[in-house]
């Protein structure tokens, strides 16, 4: 009972089951009747719920993908604003919630320990830790959903900005000393991209239109 006691452990916990609520499954349902995970990619992010719903109502697909995007990425940043402004964790602990939200997120609980790709959910964890190198992954992602139309192929290069942005000269405000958890974030994102991957080999994957 100890353990259970130790500030850490329970924003530990706190990060790991807020971030794998998910709402991408919630909203849909809730609002469109549909279940993303049996149709589209099967995703519970905010591509597929945009992608499903919209076979139903275009207008609302946008709204419910809005929806799905904010609260991924929320449901990482404000646990973290949480642990950091009002019970004052350290930085160790706060990147030990931020991999554990999207870990949360990639392996739910709630639903098998099945879940979504991780993205949103990074991003909001790093927009809270590290948020000059979120704005260059957010802006390679940007270019390339612009020009390629392909949500996981530029989530990946929004990824590869991300790693890339470590090595630059930019101030890290909950500086880690170390590169293992935004590793870690991102091989659980590349990981569950696997089946992507595939289908962007073979010329498979579909574009966002």
């Amino acid at each position: 009972m100890e353990t259970l006691n130790n500030i850490n452990v329970i924003f530990y916990l706190a990060a790991y089951l807020i971030g794998a609520i998910p709402f991408g499954v919630v909203f849909a349902k809730q609002f469109a009747g549909v279940d993303v995970r049996e149709a589209g990619s099967k995703s519970i992010g905010a591509t597929n719920v945009l992608r499903v719903v919209k076979e139903k109502d275009p207008a609302l697909a946008k709204k419910l993908g809005a929806m799905t995007l904010a609260a991924d990425a929320l449901k990482a940043l404000i646990p973290l604003a949480v642990a950091a402004f009002i019970f004052k964790l350290d930085v160790s602990a706060l990147w030990g919630m931020g991999v554990l939200a999207v870990l949360g997120h990639c392996f739910s609980p709630y639903l098998g320990f099945e879940g979504g790709k991780g993205v949103a959910t990074a991003f909001g964890a790093l927009l809270f830790l590290a948020p000059l190198n979120s704005l260059v992954a957010l802006a390679c992602w940007f270019v390339a959903a612009k020009l390629l139309k392909i949500s996981s192929l530029s989530s990946l290069i929004g990824l590869v900005g991300l790693l890339a942005s470590f090595y630059l000269p930019i101030p890290v405000v909950f500086d880690a000393g170390s590169m293992s958890p935004v590793v870690i974030i991102a091989i659980l994102v590349v990981y569950k991209h696997i089946p992507n991957i595939i289908r962007l080999v073979n010329g498979e994957e579909k574009k966002v239109v």
